[in-house]
């Protein structure tokens, strides 16, 4: 079973990923902030973190992944970005950040399920 922490601050976002991903058995944890994700990042080490990009708080989801990929602990974890711009200027600055991958939103249940099977797949998590 692969664990997957969703950093994400819109509480039906998260619900959606949850229960998209529980019903494929992977264990998920939920943070509303970025600081708050770290935290849990930290004590988790999980195999996959969804994390948004715009988010309340002293950290939006381009810190979070810069940190994340800073910290030897993190760093080879897959860190994908949800976010409704994709627009080019904001996939540079999430590579920049260190992520994975990108997932826009709005996403379908499918989308997410194919991505994250494809990301644990190629990382091997979970088996």
């Amino acid at each position: 079973m692969s664990r997957i922490l969703i950093i994400e601050d819109q509480s039906d976002i998260r619900r959606l990923i949850r229960m998209t991903l529980e019903f494929e058995s992977h264990e998920i944890h939920e943070a509303t902030q970025g600081e708050e994700g770290l935290a849990l990042a930290g004590t988790l080490k999980p195999d996959l973190i969804l994390c948004d990009v715009m988010m309340p708080g002293a950290l939006d989801g381009l810190q979070v992944c810069a940190r994340l990929k800073a910290d030897p602990a993190l760093a080879a974890v897959p860190v994908w970005l949800l976010t409704a711009r994709a627009q080019a200027k904001d996939r540079e600055a999430g590579e920049q950040a260190g992520a994975d991958g990108y997932l826009v939103k709005p996403f379908s249940p499918l989308e997410l399920i194919d991505t994250v099977d494809g990301i644990l797949r190629r990382a091997g998590a979970g088996h």
